[in-house]
């Protein structure tokens, strides 16, 4: 078992940053896919970032490219989500995710989920 635990969210105004964390722990070794996905209120879960551990790529939702950065610290076991020039569009819970194998974009490819943190922009 995977646990994902994120950290960050809270109230801001818009144009404003926020960095999110994912802290992982248990059996992280067999992640071999890290992403960053959102939910807002009405709306379906939206790819927001991830990245395969065996590639230096990272991959963007097309709404969040140019603004938002994935990283990673591997000896702590932590992603983060660096989130700049935030928006009211950028308003939702945003969830860490990781999956064993699959494609980064593909929600239903995850096998593990954090509870979320909200992230909340006022205009």
């Amino acid at each position: 078992q995977v646990q994902l635990v994120e950290s960050g969210g809270g109230l801001v105004q818009a144009g404003d940053s926020l960095r999110l964390s994912c802290a992982a722990s248990g059996r992280t070794f067999s992640n071999s896919i890290m992403g960053w996905f959102r939910q807002a209120p009405g709306k379906e879960r939206e790819f927001v970032a991830g990245f395969v551990y065996s590639n230096p790529t990272a991959y963007y939702g097309d709404s969040v490219k140019g603004r938002f950065t994935i990283s990673r610290d591997n000896a702590k076991n932590t992603v983060h989500l660096q989130m700049n020039s935030l928006n009211a569009e950028d308003t939702a819970v945003y969830f860490c995710a990781a999956a064993r194998a699959g494609r980064v974009r593909v929600d239903d490819d995850y096998d593990y989920w954090g509870q979320g943190t909200q992230v909340t922009v006022s205009s």
